[in-house]
């Protein structure tokens, strides 16, 4: 595979499940900086490529390449891929009974930052990044002290992946239908955390069956993915076409 200058680069990528094939020859390539929208119907392949990405154990990859970073992705583990900046958030975030939000936070950021041979933060510097970015999220601060999405609405749930990605500072997120079952009060939560963590450096995936959230969140690019294979690339106008005549055109 060629070295470009792109954050991360898919070639000919092929996966399956058990004796399933999912993915039948994925190219994409994403710059620093881009946000991209990949569309498509039930069953196209859309969570199976963001499975394939972070390293679900489940999903075989019989062929093709991903560089991320420059690096070979399907050599890296799951935990050493989100160590180099890769983060997934869930359609459905799970819930962690009897674990803090501030004690999940502050075990991701020390396992990160031992990877990136920094220093564990003081408690105290630990503390503020934590108000701060709660702060940042409009997120309630009271918050801190409950279990990790525990009683917690969509809204909600939604809200702590954002503050989660705000803490770790990702340089590709990786929404997976994260839109799903949101209201639009929910949904604003998820736009404007993504906006304003957006930098010339970082990346995104919006991965969706709806155009809702990409009326917020506007993609530089956009991919329409149908049994297992890209059928179309385009800009902001692929939205408007499928929202006018569905993915049955491609």
């Amino acid at each position: 595979m060629t070295k470009m200058n792109n954050l991360l680069e898919i070639r000919d990528l092929h996966a399956r499940i058990g004796d399933k094939e999912i993915l039948k020859g994925i190219n994409l390539d994403i710059a620093p900086g881009e946000i991209h929208a990949v569309m498509g119907p039930n069953g196209a392949g859309k969570s199976t490529l963001s499975a394939v990405l972070t390293g679900r154990p489940d999903y075989e990859v019989t062929s093709g390449a991903i560089l991320f970073a420059g690096r070979n992705l399907l050599e890296m583990s799951p935990e050493e891929r989100s160590w180099a900046g890769l983060f997934l958030s869930f359609q459905y975030p799970i819930e962690i009974p009897g674990v803090s939000i501030t004690a999940f936070m502050k075990a991701a950021m020390a396992a990160r930052r031992k990877a990136a041979g920094l220093p564990e933060l003081k408690t105290g510097e630990f503390m503020k990044l934590l108000k701060e970015k709660m702060a940042f999220v409009q997120m309630n601060p009271d918050f801190a002290k409950r279990d990790v999405n525990a009683g917690f609405s969509g809204g909600e749930k939604k809200r702590n992946e954002i503050f989660q990605m705000a803490m770790l500072e990702p340089v590709l997120s990786i929404l997976d239908e994260t839109d799903s079952g949101l209201d639009v009060d929910a949904l604003k939560i998820v736009a404007d955390g993504v906006n304003a963590l957006r930098t010339p450096e970082k990346s995104t995936i919006i991965i969706t069956h709806y155009h809702k959230l990409l009326e917020y969140v506007r993609p530089h690019k956009v991919h329409v993915l149908k049994a297992g294979r890209i059928v179309a690339d385009g800009g902001y106008e692929l939205i408007d076409a499928i929202e006018s005549r569905g993915f049955d055109q491609f």
